[in-house]
């Protein structure tokens, strides 16, 4: 708040006696603020080059209208902020040009520490725009604290309409800390699939910033890789996509939803490279219900194709 709104400082103090009494001397100023005259006087001037007070013929002063004069400050502030970006980006380019070397790859920077990377994480998904994609592999780094936390960020993040798609572990669901995390956060519009052993501990944010995640080399704890837009951030985006097409939709109810016997029969024999029509004649079922539950089949298991859910049943155990 400038001084002169706030009426505990003496500027302030001067300027609303000035506003409930127009045309005042300093000496009349001085009578009503308890201040002495020199340091109205000083006051005064201030105000004065913050175009909230006029002084006028006499050693008469007047007010300035309020509105007027708020604005003035807002248009210092804002003039005031412009310059400090500046300074800081000219700054950040000073920095890294003199951190830059033949052995450095400029889009890339590393942070150190549990809540270095977990404080970067935040940051990236406040920031994102349309989506988040996240591979979440063991061992977790956060508390459960940490998690909750996050649930409230990705819960706010999501009611904005950003998009969270999470490849998780197929481990995730037996995890005490992680577990009841993964199934809320399904539960409350995540799309989530599972995958056995994801190679990397990934999140990015639109194709803005992406955040690897990797065991110290020297030491216990964790390190994060931060990587800007490059070659190197398309390659994970890459990276993300595939494993997203070969991951199993994971559901709010456990990874594993059982299969009734009727479409296990169905897709043993899908696997076998049966068409509908000989699924249907083999099960003594109606082609449509056949075509109906092949497509339930495949949406279930994530799959555009019958390889594709075969493959996908497969690995989940299903055949």
């Amino acid at each position: 708040m400038p001084d002169l709104l706030d009426p505990d400082s003496d500027r302030g103090r001067v300027y609303r006696a000035l506003v409930l009494h127009p045309c005042a001397t300093a000496d009349a100023l001085a009578a009503r603020t308890g201040l002495q005259v020199d340091a109205v006087r000083r006051q005064l001037e201030g105000l004065v080059a913050q175009g909230a007070v006029v002084a006028m013929e006499g050693g008469v002063w007047d007010a300035l209208p309020p509105v007027q004069a708020v604005e003035a400050a807002l248009r210092r502030e804002a003039d005031r902020h412009a310059g400090l970006r500046r300074a800081g980006e000219e700054l950040e380019r000073l920095f890294r040009s003199a951190r830059r070397d033949a052995t450095r790859y400029p889009a890339l920077d590393v942070a150190y520490g549990t809540a270095r990377v977990l404080g970067a994480i935040q940051r990236l998904q406040r920031s994102a725009r349309q989506q988040i994609r996240v591979i979440d592999v063991p061992p977790y780094a956060g508390t459960s604290d940490y998690y909750l936390d996050q649930e409230t960020t990705q819960r706010d993040r999501m009611a904005a309409g950003i998009v969270y798609r999470t490849l998780y572990d197929g481990s995730a669901f037996d995890d005490p800390v992680a577990g009841p995390n993964m199934a809320r956060m399904i539960a409350a519009g995540e799309q989530a699939r599972t995958l056995d052993e994801p190679p990397m501990k990934l999140v990015i944010g639109d194709d803005d910033l992406a955040v690897v995640t990797l065991r110290a080399d020297d030491h216990d704890g964790i390190v994060a890789l931060l990587v800007r837009p490059s070659g190197l951030l398309t390659a994970l985006s890459n990276v993300f996509e595939t494993l997203w097409t070969l991951a199993v939709p994971a559901s709010a109810a456990g990874a594993h939803p059982e299969l009734d016997a009727r479409d296990h029969q169905i897709l043993t024999l899908m696997a076998s490279g049966a068409t509908d029509d000989a699924i249907a004649r083999r099960l003594g079922l109606g082609r449509r219900t056949v075509v109906r539950r092949v497509s339930a089949l495949q949406a279930r298991l994530g799959a555009t194709t019958r390889f594709q859910a075969g493959v996908q049943a497969a690995r989940r155990g299903w055949l």
